[in-house]
């Protein structure tokens, strides 16, 4: 599951880049869009418990935040 964590983490912070979207409810969006195609494309499976996931991913908001650009860069 951690490999897992880190493949989506870098495409939600990769989608947060080009979107420009640096806020904690565009991180938890993106999670949960990304935790979707996952299950669409059987890297991830419904009967697994995604909400623990996201909680899990959400606890490193604020290190991503920390790294992220601010709206006054």
């Amino acid at each position: 599951m951690l490999e897992i964590s880190e493949e989506i983490l870098i495409l939600v912070k990769k989608k947060m880049r080009e979107q420009g979207a640096h806020d904690r409810e565009s991180f938890r969006a993106y999670v949960e869009e990304t935790i979707d195609y996952f299950v669409e494309r059987g890297k991830l499976s419904e009967e697994e418990n995604l909400e623990f996931l996201i909680d899990a991913l959400m606890e490193s908001w604020e290190g991503i935040a920390k790294r992220m650009p601010t709206d006054e860069e």
